[in-house]
């Protein structure tokens, strides 16, 4: 009869199995805690376009949240026997909430600005391919976005740096873009066809799945930008 060595306890595969699902569920709890006071002012928020900045105000504290759960999962243990996941989000909160604000604030401001726009388009009195050219700006805002997300939360950067980083990875890297474009397109998807509540409720995985189609971009400035 075989016997299991204490060392060999919480390395197995259903033990990984079990850490991920663990930290998953913590991570997805923490985040909507974090966020949930923006989450909630939405709620009361009428779907008008005039609701457009307080919406963005609303979404403030998603940077935040959004950017403590990449760090968590990136550091994320694959034994049972060593699952922190509320320490790292905690951690990852306090290292990197100010600087995802930097990015994240302005970001919003920008895409609050195109919607805002698109939203009264026939009182701007441009022509048609205007919204097309702000529709395709949008997209590649919200990719930079997600770029600098994944950077802001594993890298200590300045915030200038880190958006340099982003749009150079955004072309460097087109695997890793058309990745994050596939999770965007994702839960856009949720939000028209099923509940805007989906994505939120889901983020976790979105986010994990976002760090492993972020590897090149994570690998690369391990090894060319920092020290």
């Amino acid at each position: 009869m075989s016997t299991v060595r204490s060392s060999d306890f919480g390395t197995g595969a259903l033990s990984r199995a079990s850490a991920l699902i663990h930290t998953l569920l913590t991570v997805e709890a923490l985040l909507l805690i974090a966020a949930s006071p923006g989450l909630a002012g939405l709620l009361l928020l009428d779907p008008d376009p005039a609701n457009l900045p307080l919406a963005a105000l609303c979404l403030l504290p998603l940077g935040p949240a959004l950017s403590a759960a990449l760090y968590a999962l990136h550091h994320r243990s694959r034994d049972l026997t060593e699952l922190r996941p509320a320490r790292a989000y905690l951690r990852g909160w306090r290292l990197n909430a100010v600087p995802a604000l930097k990015l994240w604030a302005p970001l919003l401001a920008w895409l609050t600005v195109i919607a805002f726009t698109l939203t009264h388009f026939s009182a701007t009195g441009l022509p048609g391919w205007w919204a097309l050219l702000l529709v395709a700006i949008g997209a590649g805002s919200l990719l930079w976005g997600a770029h600098a997300l994944v950077l802001t939360s594993l890298f200590a950067f300045r915030a200038r740096d880190t958006a340099r980083l982003a749009g150079y990875f955004l072309f460097r890297h087109g695997r890793a873009t058309l990745a994050a474009a596939s999770l965007l397109v994702l839960a856009a998807a949720m939000t028209a066809l099923l509940t805007e509540a989906l994505p939120a409720l889901l983020a976790a995985p979105l986010l994990l799945s976002l760090l492993h189609g972020s590897r090149t971009v994570i690998t690369e400035t391990q090894e060319d930008f920092t020290a």
